[in-house]
């Protein structure tokens, strides 16, 4: 019979022609076997496929295709997919948590991150798929692979909504300081509703119509290099601002002898209320501690690309790919603490949801702010891209399951997910919300509870017994997603009707 498999690798899902394929019971010899060596390619595509011996790939929804991206490029690729706009927002969770309660969770939620991807390749090897929408399928048939495709576009449209925010609110300033003005103007080049379609129509859109991700390895280099400069930055400023911030410190930061008398003049002025407000905290629980689990685990939210990266690996194997993304995880383990706690540590309580505003107290006009601020510009606008990749590929599964590759379709649903995003944040009140609400809901499906639902459905008994400690770990992993979801909803619902009450219905 013969096994229609193909699929244009652009979109690195299969096309639906094999779904049926799929649906039978995994044969004992199926699930013993480790789909990770190409040598054992002939006897895994037999056992998946019931075909004949032949030289078929031992991924079926990655025929036809081979994977040319390095290590590197995959370990700069998956990094950018960590790393972004979470990056902003991790010294306001430090405020709101603590130094020791902040370091303690961000441990946990990173080796939860590490272990969830270990539960998605182990998965993606038995059955032969590398695309998280059809482990879905695999697991649970149609409602499953809904369901995960459902989950990645709310993450990733989340995620894509927070970049263009920080560039609709900091492009603006940008602008601003390079023709030095000191009040903003009703230009259009000042607005940065204008500002985000322009970046979005000129910029992302022709990255995101490229074929294969693996082609934005470059971009993703270039990107990491420019959140590295914002973390020197940040540890820098942090030695040259003054705890508290005097009322007339603008313009001051430009000259550092002059910045040292202030400092002097402030610490021989400073009040003992002022003072305890410089000193840092490190057990701290708050309204808005609710709000620093889903910041974090906003932060590590890579799953969705991880499989597409693992597609396009040279030489791929599941340990390979597993070293790449525990390598990723740590490099942006090490950013996200040293960059909360000077955050932090510049500004303590004071810090607010987003870094890069809080800056703006000191010296709007300050160049080495200016750099930065363009850095994270630039580092945010180029992670778009590799994010809108897995919506448009869930879109794909939803919609267009049988369908094969069309460049009008390909063009369509970027061009239509851009639109919607833009209109999303032109509307957004504040990036907070945004990291909340995805934070809370989305992110726990994609790393606690779809991996471990998955694993425990796909792994054959044969192999692993329904009682057998790993599927008991990945069971609990799974209620402690529901558990952190639910606490974390429960929490931000409470803090918004608070607010709501306290300001009269507008929060």
């Amino acid at each position: 019979m013969e096994a229609p498999l193909q699929t244009e690798m652009v979109e690195l899902v299969p096309n639906g022609k094999h779904s049926e394929g799929l649906l039978p019971v995994i044969t004992p010899m199926a699930g013993n076997q480790r789909v990770e060596d190409p040598a054992r390619s002939c006897m895994e595509g037999k056992s998946f496929l019931q075909k004949s011996p032949s030289k078929e790939p031992h991924f079926t929804d990655v025929s036809r295709f081979e994977g040319k991206t390095s290590f590197g490029m995959s370990v700069f690729n998956l990094s950018n997919a960590i790393m972004g706009s979470g990056i902003l927002g991790l010294a306001y969770a430090m405020a709101n948590t603590g130094i020791i309660l902040f370091l303690f969770l961000l441990t946990a939620v990173a080796l939860l991150s590490s272990y969830s991807i270990h539960l998605l390749l182990k998965s993606s090897g038995v059955v032969g798929i590398r695309a998280y929408e059809q482990l879905g399928y695999r697991a649970f048939g149609t409602p499953g692979k809904l369901a995960a495709a459902l989950a990645i576009t709310l993450q990733n449209i989340g995620a894509m909504s927070s970049y263009l925010y920080i560039i609709k609110s900091e492009l603006p300033l940008v602008i601003q300081t390079f023709l030095n003005l000191e009040e903003k103007t009703s230009d259009w080049y000042m607005n940065g509703n204008y500002l985000v379609i322009l970046v979005s129509v000129t910029i992302i859109l022709p990255l995101a119509l490229m074929r294969q991700l693996g082609y934005l390895g470059y971009s993703s280099g270039f990107s990491l290099s420019c959140m590295v400069f914002f973390l020197i930055a940040v540890i820098y400023k942090k030695f040259h601002v003054p705890c508290p911030l005097p009322p007339n410190f603008n313009n001051t930061t430009g000259n550092f002898s002059h910045v040292e008398i202030v400092k002097e003049k402030v610490q021989l002025q400073v009040e003992p209320e002022a003072s305890a407000f410089c000193t840092p905290s490190y057990f701290t629980l708050n309204s808005q501690t609710a709000y620093t689990i889903p910041i974090m685990a906003f932060a590590f939210v890579c799953h969705p690309e991880v499989l597409p990266i693992y597609t396009e690996l040279k030489d791929p194997s599941k340990k390979k790919m597993q070293h790449i993304s525990n390598l990723s995880i740590a490099v942006m383990y090490i950013m996200y603490f040293l960059a909360a706690l000077f955050g932090y540590l510049t500004f303590y309580n004071g810090v607010e949801s987003e870094l890069l505003h809080t800056y703006s107290k000191v010296d709007p006009f300050d160049v080495l702010i200016l750099c930065v601020r363009v850095a994270v510009l630039t580092a945010v606008t180029l992670t778009v891209p590799i994010v809108l990749f897995p919506v448009r590929r869930a879109i794909q599964q939803m919609l267009f399951p049988n369908q094969e590759f069309s460049w009008l379709r390909h063009v369509l649903i970027a061009v239509g997910l851009l639109t919607c995003i833009n209109l999303l944040v032109i509307f957004a009140p504040n990036i907070l919300g945004i990291f909340g609400v995805i934070g809370a809901t989305s992110a726990p499906f994609l790393i606690f509870i779809f991996p471990a639902i998955f694993y425990f459905r796909i792994m054959p008994t044969e192999k692993e017994p329904a009682r057998s400690t790993p599927k008991i770990l990945a069971l609990c992993f799974a209620m402690l997603g529901f558990l952190l979801m639910t606490m974390s909803l429960s929490f931000i619902i409470i803090d918004w009707a608070s607010g709501t009450s306290r300001h009269g219905g507008n929060h």
